[in-house]
Formats: C-alpha cells, sequence, structure tokens
C-alpha cells in the first residue's frame, strides 16, 4: 500500500506553536509521530513524504528513520537541506527528487512539496499531493482548496500520520 505524509518537521520545538499541534513538547511530538506511523504502515509498504522530514532537530535524521517502517521517498522540501547533507540518512530512502510522479488506482500522481495551480497533466485528469503550506489559512490555501484534484498531505491535517491516496480524496 503508499501512504503520503508532508511536513513532520521531526525535532522542530516551533511547529508546536505554529502548527498549534497538541502536544506539550516536542518528544511527545516526535514519539506521537513515530507511533501512528507504525501503527499503519509495514514494512512491504512506501511512503512517500512529500517533504519538510525534520528541522532545528537535534537528534539526527537517521535516528527517526531507522524507526520508521515502510520504503520511503523523499520528495524535497524547503527544510530539507540538512537531511540532504547526511549520508547515513539518505542511504534509508529510495529515492529522493524534488518532483515525483506515481500510478495510484489507474491515476497519474505528481509529488511535489510545493502546490503548484497547474501540474503536468492537470488538463489530462492528473492529481496532485502536495505539503508546504500547513493549517494556514490564506489565498494559496484557498485556491488550493478548489483544485478538485489537489491534496495536501500535511501530517497535522491527518491526525500526525501517513494516509492514503483514498483518505485524502475524502478530506476536504
Amino acid at each position: 500500500m503508499n501512504y503520503y505524509i508532508s511536513d513532520t518537521h521531526f525535532g522542530h520545538i516551533a511547529t508546536l506553536t505554529f502548527d498549534n499541534r497538541p502536544f506539550e513538547t516536542i518528544e511527545e511530538n516526535d514519539r506521537v509521530l513515530i507511533e501512528n506511523w507504525n501503527a499503519r504502515v509495514t514494512n512491504k509498504d512506501t511512503v512517500y513524504i512529500v517533504g519538510d522530514f525534520a528541522y532545528r532537530n537535534e537528534k539526527p535524521e537517521e535516528w527517526y528513520l531507522e524507526k520508521l517502517k515502510g520504503k520511503k521517498y523523499l520528495i524535497v522540501g524547503n527544510h530539507d537541506k540538512k537531511l540532504l547533507k547526511n549520508e547515513k540518512a539518505m542511504s534509508y530512502f529510495e529515492d529522493v527528487d524534488k518532483m515525483m510522479y506515481v500510478i495510484e488506482e489507474k491515476h497519474q500522481i505528481c509529488l511535489c512539496h510545493y502546490p503548484i495551480a497547474e501540474w503536468s497533466g492537470f488538463y489530462k485528469g492528473h492529481y496532485h499531493i502536495y505539503g508546504h503550506i500547513h493549517t494556514k489559512e490564506n489565498e494559496v490555501t484557498k485556491f488550493m482548496r478548489s483544485r478538485e484534484r489537489a491534496f495536501n498531505a500535511g501530517c497535522m491535517l491527518y491526525g500526525y500520520m501517513p494516509v492514503t491516496f483514498q483518505e485524502l480524496q475524502s478530506y476536504r
């Protein structure tokens, strides 16, 4: 099974405030994200991390990655620079790129950390999964919600766990 998640920001204490996350500490945030991930994902599953895996984290990125089940693919986000320089952490990914395309239920999906107004295949009915905007309420969020085939994979929108394509489609 394929799963999607973005903006986990492991180790980033500021997310507790700007995402209004329901955790007392960043340690609790990280523990719950890992527990929720592993409660859904098996080692046979694939998880597409749509950017911003960890940021301003004290623990090395591989500390988190070694605990997370599944085959992991990284779609690079704006806060992944440190991760990209960590050779050991990068070995946990099957592939890493700024944009990826996957097929899900006969639908082509464009994966990019940033929301895109018109993605490859837009006029052919293809889909787009993105992150980056968290729970902001602004003109970009409103515009992206108006795109029927575009879905925000931000972990804070789905109980801090990876979700399926069907789950993304059912959330509006």
